[in-house]
């Protein structure tokens, strides 16, 4: 009687592609909600635009490379870059904006590397690096004020109006619903100005980013969800988080010369970084402690571009720096193989070679 002989590992489940994807987009739905919820609609016409967008690159991609395209689709890669891109574009980024972003993220940054698991860079970093990098005013003028510091909220068809440029950039009601982030306003006011005075602008409320610290607590919430269902290794976010808090609790104690702690994890991008972009599973680092100095780099970058560079946020460069040294990282960060006695490196390894 033939008998059937699986090599290990005996998982129970595995977890496919398209079910840890759905989790993961999934999970963004509660910093999504607190978006829309703080400062209205357009974040969720721009996920709505992206993946629309997406999925439609993916599949003239995939029917040019004669791939079968529904197979490709249902493994929500494409979405999730869609997703990504949605929630960090600005709210009122213009709608050639967020088309620029997805098609390069989807054509160029994926599928030129041959698809998804070859692609050395993160997708949606790349994307909205090369918008930010093209477009600076598109990308730094039209982030939502919270909407209780607005006399009237835009509703959501004043919100297409402002996307698709049926309303003039110019209009009195794009400035009124338009302004900077709090990581931008703190940045350039502190240089001459007290910490005092700078958190009098309505900008910060009084927990330092009014309405920020929410949507950074929901995506925080969801990432412990990912992690409690080991969609995503905590590795990679405890790292980043280190890797932002403790140069800044080292060189930026001082509010009144750079900006605090709590404003560096409480506004931008932070959370959604951490738990849902630096995790990328194709991008980042598979060995335990390469997350670790992965992760750490990626805070670490953030925190000297911030503080010293011209860009308030800098998620994206320093994803894209450190998707230049995840490989590097890995090859001296490789476990002991299994069952294997010698050391690798260090003094042990170079006594086992003398003894050889």
């Amino acid at each position: 009687m033939a008998l059937l002989t699986l090599s290990s590992p005996h998982a129970k489940g595995p977890q496919r592609t398209s079910v840890m994807m759905r989790w993961v987009i999934a999970m963004t739905l509660p910093g999504l909600l607190m978006q829309t919820l703080f400062f209205g609609w357009g974040n969720l016409h721009n996920v709505l635009w992206c993946t629309l967008v997406a999925v439609i690159c993916e599949a003239v991609v995939l029917k040019i490379r004669k791939r079968p395209i529904a197979f490709y689709l249902n493994d929500y890669s494409a979405v999730v870059t869609a997703v990504l891109l949605g929630l960090a574009l600005p709210p009122f980024a213009p709608w050639w904006v967020s088309l620029v972003a997805t098609a390069f993220a989807i054509i160029f940054a994926k599928h030129i590397y041959g698809g998804m698991g070859y692609n050395p860079f993160n997708p949606a970093m790349v994307g909205y690096a090369l918008v930010l990098v093209s477009f600076p005013v598109a990308m730094t003028t039209n982030w939502a004020t919270p909407l209780s510091l607005v006399d009237q909220p835009a509703s959501f068809l004043d919100t297409l109006q402002i996307i698709w440029g049926q309303v003039p950039a110019q209009s009195s009601m794009v400035d009124a619903l338009t302004g900077a982030t709090p990581l931008d306003t703190y940045k350039h006011e502190i240089a001459h100005s007290l910490s005092e005075t700078v958190l009098e602008n309505p900008i910060f409320g009084t927990d330092f980013s009014l309405g920020w610290e929410w949507v950074n607590a929901a995506f925080l919430v969801g990432g412990i969800v990912l992690l409690a269902l080991k969609v995503i290794p905590w590795q990679t976010p405890v790292g980043l988080l280190a890797g932002l808090a403790i140069p800044s609790l080292l060189l930026g104690h001082d509010a009144d010369q750079t900006t605090p702690l709590v404003i560096h994890l409480t506004s931008g991008a932070t959370m959604l970084a951490a738990f849902f972009i630096a995790t990328d599973p194709v991008t980042s680092c598979t060995t335990t402690r390469g997350r670790l100095i992965y992760g750490f780099g990626i805070g670490l970058l953030t925190y000297i571009i911030r503080s010293y560079g011209s860009y308030p946020d800098a998620i994206a460069f320093s994803v894209l720096l450190m998707n230049f040294a995840a490989p590097f990282i890995d090859v001296y960060t490789q476990p002991r193989t299994y069952g294997y006695v010698d050391a690798k490196r260090g003094p042990k390894a170079k006594e086992a070679k003398e003894k050889n």
